[in-house]
């Protein structure tokens, strides 16, 4: 075992037998137990395949949204390749069927539409009901650049859609993961979280102050690295992490709606700076995967290595708000221990 996390642990134990540990705000519970992850020898141009060669997920149960198409099923199909029983998430039964059946490996679809909660929880129910441990789960799925505002439940649908669907998902299945002897929960971001300047909008988030398609998605990404930050401070004192990513700029099908003349841009020229597919898959299957991530939570990675963004992303008071704001906007969809 790692010196340093040992030390910690025994420092753990020390404070929980003086009665300190409880009364530590969260935040700082997470910097007692969490771990600065090393440097590691991957990069951009990394693969899936190539990070996760000779790590053996037999006998590991793992979810992914959105593993009908681009990152979310080359995700799939690394896993699985590795011995991973995958439930591949899609927003039809049929989409996640016909992903499942082109995948070699054990893979089990399910549906979830993230802009209609009460499949979300619907979804929870049907992975809750195989009975079994989540060693991971990932929130691969999300929309980009809606021309025109959408509203979901009385929310900017972005927000809805990428943020608080899966917030209902990563709550209604909270249990599930810490059952695990190590759960992770892999939460996509990007860095396109920049665009949100102001932060999150707490007084925006139906659009209502004023909306521009990349920066409401910039606001919706921010959510995700902050929901998997305050979620690493909530689960610190126990194995399972929870940390955030930004997969790369890469040509998929969610940028369908950008404007056509970006779209054809970026078909014709993105090759020069935009990774492939398998490149973009491989900060996630690293955070999923790797065995030198046990133990380290609340970070934001890209390039499989820590990655830089904005200073709202360690915006502890942003995120403790946002989860708060989050539970209030889907409190009817939250099982009833996360309600109360």
């Amino acid at each position: 075992m790692d010196k340093r996390l040992l030390q910690r642990r025994q420092l753990l134990a020390h404070l929980a037998t003086l009665g300190v540990l409880s009364a530590l705000p969260a935040h700082l519970l997470a910097q007692i137990i969490t771990r600065e992850p090393g440097e590691s020898p991957f990069g951009k141009h990394s693969t899936a395949e190539e990070l996760t060669e000779g790590i053996d997920l037999t006998g590991m149960t793992m979810a992914i949204t959105g593993c009908n198409s681009g990152l979310g099923f080359e995700t799939m199909r690394v896993l699985a390749m590795r011995g991973a029983h995958v439930i591949g998430i899609a927003r039809t039964q049929e989409k996640a069927e016909v992903a499942c059946e082109s995948v070699d490996g054990m893979t089990t679809p399910a549906f979830c539409d993230l802009a209609d909660w009460e499949s979300v929880v619907q979804c929870a129910d049907t992975v809750r009901a195989m009975d079994v441990p989540l060693d991971a789960l990932i929130t691969n799925a999300g929309i980009m650049a809606l021309q025109e505002l959408e509203l979901v439940n009385g929310v900017e649908k972005q927000f809805a859609v990428n943020h608080l669907g899966h917030f209902i998902l990563i709550n209604q299945l909270r249990d599930t993961v810490l059952a695990a002897p190590a759960g992770r929960f892999v939460v996509l971001s990007s860095a396109a979280h920049t665009a949100a300047g102001d932060g999150i909008e707490f007084d925006n988030l139906d659009g209502s102050q004023g909306y521009a398609p990349w920066r409401a998605y910039g606001v919706s990404k921010l959510a995700n690295a902050l929901c998997a930050r305050e979620l690493a401070a909530q689960i610190s004192n126990t194995n399972a992490t929870a940390n955030s990513l930004h997969p790369g700029v890469i040509q998929t099908n969610l940028g369908k709606h950008m404007p056509w003349y970006i779209r054809f841009l970026s078909s014709a020229f993105g090759w020069i700076f935009m990774k492939s597919i398998p490149e973009g898959a491989a900060t996630t299957c690293y955070v999923a995967t790797n065995p030198g991530l046990e133990g380290v939570r609340g970070y934001y990675f890209a390039d499989c290595n820590v990655g830089e963004g904005t200073q709202y992303l360690t915006d502890d008071a942003m995120a403790s708000r946002l989860w708060q704001v989050s539970e209030e906007l889907t409190r009817d969809y939250l099982p009833a221990t996360r309600q109360a």
